[in-house]
């Protein structure tokens, strides 16, 4: 069998002092916001699988189509001995690359989720004699510490989830994602693309209610781990097109007037009949913008892939070179 190992770099208390700080901060700023990573405890993780299924959400299908299409001209382009996934959960649609990568020697599946890197990275040590993976606890929107591993090595980070993070985020992280890539190595970045808006919306708003109950969990992970008395039922989800910023916002609008009571916080909240709080921003990309925050960061798009309805795309980019080299 081959080698798992798992590392943590995030503290073992990091998760409870993060979530307390973006709690406060959250519910206490304006407009009130709580950021979507809260989302994802066991059930909310059940949620978004379900999620992934929906036929109105698109993302999923649309980025597996490009990984099955293409899996063979990105291993060719990268190269790769080493195969970094950041942000892995259950390692999925990784299989298409880990398959394709024919020279790979190591996997580095990097989260915040325990469960979820001993789950995946066990099955696919066991399923890869002579695979070494790695599995680093870690948060991928800190500062990258990776492992000692083979070069070249590519950098993934799928599932348009650069799209949670707001733009001066989204600048740190790939600053550094560049920090971390030496010459050779390449990053595969997966970002959903700007479409017509009531498809988007449908996406983040199914007529099932999966999305709501997903929206609405990150309540009830308040509740469990701070002591809060939300009332999921007093609040429903909305999913709004922003087209200026082009991302939809998942929303929660309060139905009535209510003091919602954090005890672990000492916190009382009030929130105004209608008034809304703002749980995820999923940006919408363009082809030109991704090349130019990427290239913002020190990084060059050599390769640029959609699904054939050209919903979704994944882009492959190399460190570029320092000026007095070019």
């Amino acid at each position: 069998m081959s080698p798992f190992r798992i590392t943590r770099i995030l503290p073992e208390d990091a998760t409870d002092a993060a979530l307390r700080a973006d709690v406060r901060a959250g519910l206490t700023g304006s407009p009130r916001t709580l950021p979507p990573k809260w989302f994802y405890d066991a059930r909310g993780s059940e949620l978004f699988d379900q999620i992934t299924e929906l036929p109105e959400y698109y993302p999923t299908r649309a980025e597996r189509e490009i990984l099955a299409a293409r899996a063979g001209a990105i291993a060719a382009a990268s190269g790769a001995a080493t195969l970094v996934e950041l942000g892995s959960g259950s390692s999925e649609k990784t299989r298409y690359l880990l398959d394709a990568l024919t020279g790979l020697r190591a996997y580095v599946p990097v989260d915040v989720s325990e469960s979820a890197l001993v789950g995946a990275g066990r099955a696919i040590a066991a399923e890869r004699p002579g695979l070494d993976v790695h599995a680093l606890i870690a948060d991928f929107t800190g500062a990258l510490e990776l492992p000692d591993t083979p070069g070249p090595r590519l950098l993934a980070f799928l599932g348009g989830t650069i799209g949670n993070l707001l733009p001066a985020e989204r600048a740190a992280f790939l600053a550094s994602v560049r920090s971390a890539l030496a010459p050779g190595d390449t990053l595969l970045l997966g970002t959903d693309l700007v479409k017509d808006e009531a498809e988007l919306v449908r996406a983040y708003d199914d007529a099932a209610g999966v999305t709501a109950a997903f929206d609405k969990n990150v309540l009830s992970v308040v509740n469990r781990e701070l002591g809060a008395d939300f009332d999921l039922a007093a609040f429903e989800h909305v999913a709004v097109w922003d087209a200026e910023r082009e991302w939809i916002e998942m929303r929660l609008r309060a139905r009535t007037a209510q003091t919602v009571k954090i005890k672990e916080l000492d916190l009382a909240v009030d929130f105004a009949a209608g008034e809304e709080l703002r749980t995820e921003v999923s940006a919408k990309f363009r082809e030109e913008g991704v090349r130019a925050e990427l290239a913002a960061a020190g990084l060059t798009a050599v390769h640029w892939w959609t699904d054939p309805a050209g919903r979704f795309a994944l882009s492959l980019s190399t460190p570029a070179r320092p000026a007095q080299d070019a």
